[in-house]
């Protein structure tokens, strides 16, 4: 099994952090998504959709496209758990299928965010999609953390 798992700290409530996984606005700022449909409830959905690039990855051709999957647990201020999910991008066959898994503890004034993303084939287009993943879902959490503290 692959996965990518990430913590930080970042200084907000944890409702305030879910709370920005599930809305359109804030998806839109911290994760560049251009269209989202997520429910935070039990069999929700989880799609967001991002625009596709010019370029090309070698490997996996245009990025961008979408992530869609089921939101099988949800609990507010706390966790979710997004299970049977794929990203769907431009070029290509989906890859998946996959688990989203953000957890959000209060410490203090602060909350540590932890999301692990994980599921795995053998294969090279799998291998790319972590490699790309590491960097890219790094560096959007990175933005949610300024996005959250910014409206404080």
């Amino acid at each position: 099994m692959r996965e990518f798992d990430h913590s930080l700290a970042i200084e907000a409530s944890p409702a305030r952090i879910l709370d920005a996984f599930f809305n359109n606005d804030d998806l839109a700022a911290w994760w560049h998504v251009t269209r989202s449909l997520c429910h935070p409830r039990p069999l929700g959905n989880y799609a967001i959709e991002w625009a596709q690039t010019e370029s090309r990855d070698n490997v996996l051709g245009r990025l961008g496209g979408a992530f869609r999957g089921t939101v099988i647990d949800f609990r507010p201020g706390r966790e979710f758990f997004v299970a049977d999910a794929y990203w769907l991008p431009p070029d290509g066959e989906p890859i998946g299928p996959m688990a989203l898994e953000v957890t959000c503890t209060e410490l203090g004034e602060r909350s540590v965010l932890r999301v692990r993303q994980s599921g795995w084939e053998d294969g090279v287009r799998w291998t790319r999609y972590y490699q790309l993943l590491a960097v890219n879902l790094t560096a959007a959490l990175n933005d949610l953390k300024s996005h959250v503290e910014s409206r404080r």
